[in-house]
């Protein structure tokens, strides 16, 4: 399984080539960038340029790919700034949310990527058949502007009834597009219907992991280990999937905000490998 990283746990500084070097330093193959204007700023040439140079220069290391944005401020968790929501009852909501996300997309131009990962409604979105409609439409528009600069579409499984496991075969299989797959969280799932239960239902649609771990609470974005997710288990069941999947670890920074903090994660994320087995 290919090793990659988000840079997730850098959600609220500017993304830089240091950041970048260091993470490349827990043994990665891949790293995936989380698309927030605060963080990585996609609407501005000069940022995706700096990017490239990097990975141009690191030929071990591939953008494996990009997480959607959620938040149009570019903020994360701003009370002003809902998430962006495709699969909205309103129509120029949805609009609205695809027109942002095709603006990371475009960023496949200058720092190519194999994957965009994209939330499918909102935490805690209830199901009905409206939703489940506007969201097959955006996900064909998406599909449509995404394909020919290379980049194919991830589902995640997010803690909602819209891409609870089986809704989300539903909505792949009604969309009759084969290289759309899932991204599948797996603290999402152990927090949902277990981690079990959502490998063996996604199992041939699983194109990537978020690596995380939680006490099966609330999403806490832990490193593997530190919370109650079964991983050896999970791991030969990922390892029984038709597609090898890349593991991506998915773990938030440092609450406190200390700034020794990143010179620690290569050494977590060396150990992280090693008590996967990967």
């Amino acid at each position: 399984m290919l090793k990659a990283i988000s840079t997730h746990m850098h959600l609220r500084e500017r993304l830089h080539a240091g950041i970048l070097e260091r993470l490349a330093g827990g043994g990665v193959a891949g790293i995936e960038i989380f698309a927030m204007r605060g963080h990585f700023d996609y609407g501005s040439a000069q940022h995706a340029r700096e990017l490239a140079s990097w990975f141009g220069s690191h030929e071990g290391v591939t953008l494996q790919s990009m997480h959607a944005p959620m938040f149009a401020s570019g903020q994360w968790g701003h009370i002003d700034s809902p998430e962006l929501n495709i699969a909205g009852r309103d129509r120029k909501e949805r609009i609205e949310a695809m027109d942002e996300i095709k603006r990371a997309i475009e960023v496949a131009e200058v720092l190519p990527f194999r994957f965009l990962v994209l939330h499918v409604g909102t935490h805690g979105e209830r199901f009905d058949e409206h939703k489940f409609e506007g969201a097959m439409s955006s996900i064909e528009h998406l599909h449509a502007f995404a394909k020919p600069l290379g980049v194919g579409l991830l589902l995640e499984n997010i803690p909602n009834e819209l891409t609870a496991p089986e809704k989300l075969v539903e909505l792949i299989h009604t969309l009759h597009f084969d290289d759309i797959g899932v991204c599948l969280d797996l603290g999402h799932a152990h927090i949902d219907a277990g981690v079990e239960a959502a490998i063996e239902t996604l199992k041939p649609l699983i194109r990537s992991v978020h690596v995380h771990d939680n006490q099966g609470m609330k999403d806490e974005h832990l490193w593997p280990g530190a919370g109650t997710i079964d991983w050896k288990q999970a791991m030969e069941l990922l390892a029984a999937a038709p597609q090898v999947p890349a593991l991506v670890l998915e773990v938030a920074g440092d609450p406190e905000g200390n700034p020794e903090y990143g010179k620690t994660v290569p050494a977590k994320m060396l150990a992280s490998w090693k008590m996967l087995g990967a």
